[in-house]
């Protein structure tokens, strides 16, 4: 009988950062651009939290891509992948709802309507009280989240990585 262990990791908040630098303006060729189809905002932000963890989660409630036909609902959705990080108790990255604890590489939620969270930030530095943020879809790199006219705002900071 095989027993596999999970083990705890840190984040590698720098390398989700230089993700986002590089491709903040483009798409990576590696994954699928949701732009026609809804936007890209969750995906980009997937695939820097994926450059910092190299972990997904292949559970039916996990984290994954595999391709543009085959990805968990929380690759690509807002509020799948806030349920993700935040209860996240397996494999892969997992982290909590905390404006004081936020880093580089960390991940904000915006509501412009102040009912349904429809917009995914990297925080890529952190100034004082300010986030500056990269993002797909409204192609971004360090804008101040403080610029965007929102009505509510979340805040969700990656604890670590899960690995077998």
């Amino acid at each position: 009988m095989r027993c596999f262990f999970i083990r705890e990791q840190e984040y590698e908040r720098e390398k989700a950062v230089q993700y986002a630098k590089k491709w903040a303006y483009g798409r990576n060729p590696e994954y699928f651009n949701f732009d026609p189809i809804g936007g890209d905002c969750t995906n980009f932000i997937s695939q820097c939290i994926f450059a910092g963890s190299k972990t997904m989660n292949y559970k039916p409630n996990g984290w994954y891509y595999k391709n543009g036909n085959d990805k968990s609902p929380s690759w690509t959705g807002v509020e799948f992948l806030y349920n993700f990080l935040t209860q996240n108790k397996g494999v892969g990255p997992y982290g909590e709802e905390n404006k004081e604890k936020m880093q580089i590489g960390d991940v904000i939620q915006l509501s412009f309507d102040g009912i349904k969270f429809g917009h995914s930030l990297l925080v890529v530095k952190k100034e004082g009280g300010d986030f500056f943020t990269a993002s797909h879809t409204m192609d971004t790199f360090g804008r101040n989240v403080n610029t965007y006219l929102i009505q509510k705002i979340r805040y969700i900071h990656i604890i670590g990585i899960r690995r077998w």
